[in-house]
């Protein structure tokens, strides 16, 4: 099923999981699966991990497996920046073989680990090649606090009208910790013509750790209320771990009473906080 055609029918909720670091055991993955599967996820989403040509071998593998073996929809990330027309040629093939109608197209971060390829510069690039050469639903990512790459909010606002002209059915957002900068994206998109679905991405934070983590990597910012519960109970990880939890419940239930497409949780592959979180709004997503 293509996935864009949900949000004709509900508002949806979805999740997001990353295949398992090369020395875990593959079993991980899908105990996680098999956990998230009772929550009822619209789709779940499979990152594409970092280490080279060779890493989409996991991601198509678990997209496949969530499809085939859970019955749940799934959609396999690909970045482009590090492939060539021909090797995407391949990829494609490989997810049409899967069963996978689900793509989420993206530029990919620069590995210095490998040179990056010229075919697809952009996001847009890869989309446009996708849609010439498959009958795929498409999603590409969009940034409520722009990309940090972006000149302006204006020139990211352009680019991302880019994605949606080349072909885009639906976005997903960064995450994000104050709603604020949502609302004013979303309406920026609505004045630029961008008309498809926005899901909200959310992401939890449950440790220390993962806070500078996610300033070094995404550059968003970061709330004086969210700093004031972070600094109040970094010592103590279970009482941050809850306070995480309720302040993205806190976002959901806001995000939902003003009208937004979908979530789409980055899991952090943590069955557990997607539980807390799902027994906290499910009755929200139906109302």
């Amino acid at each position: 099923m293509k996935i864009c055609e949900l949000f004709q029918m509900k508002k949806v909720f979805s999740f997001e999981v990353f295949p398992p670091r090369r020395i875990d055991s593959v079993s991980i993955i899908y105990d996680t699966i098999e956990k998230l599967k009772g929550l009822n996820p619209d789709f779940i989403s499979v990152t594409y991990s970092a280490g080279g040509s060779e890493s989409n071998t996991d991601t198509f593998k678990i997209a496949s497996a969530i499809k085939n073996n859970y019955g749940i929809e799934s959609v396999a990330h690909l970045p482009s920046i590090n492939h060539t027309k021909g090797e995407v040629l391949k990829m494609l093939e490989d997810l049409r073989t899967a069963g996978i109608e689900n793509i989420l197209a993206l530029r990919g971060d620069v590995n210095p680990s490998f040179s990056p390829k010229n075919d697809f510069k952009f996001a847009s690039d890869l989309i446009s090649f996708i849609k010439e050469h498959g009958d795929f639903n498409i999603i590409a990512a969009c940034y409520p606090e722009g990309h940090f790459e972006s000149p302006s909010i204006i020139d990211d606002i352009r680019n991302l009208k880019r994605k949606v002209d080349a072909g885009a059915n639906q976005l997903i957002t960064q995450l994000f910790f104050d709603n604020n900068y949502f609302y004013s994206f979303r309406e920026r998109a609505a004045i630029a013509g961008i008309n498809v679905p926005i899901e909200a991405g959310i992401m939890p934070v449950v440790n220390k750790k993962q806070i500078e983590r996610i300033v070094a990597l995404c550059r968003v910012n970061l709330p004086k209320k969210f700093l004031a519960i972070m600094n109040r109970y970094e010592n103590n990880p279970e009482a941050l771990r809850d306070a995480g939890i309720a302040y993205a419940v806190d976002q959901i239930i806001d995000l939902i009473a003003q009208g937004v497409d979908g979530i789409h949780l980055y899991t952090m592959n943590n069955p557990y906080i997607a539980h807390r979180i799902y027994e906290a709004i499910n009755t929200l997503l139906v109302a």
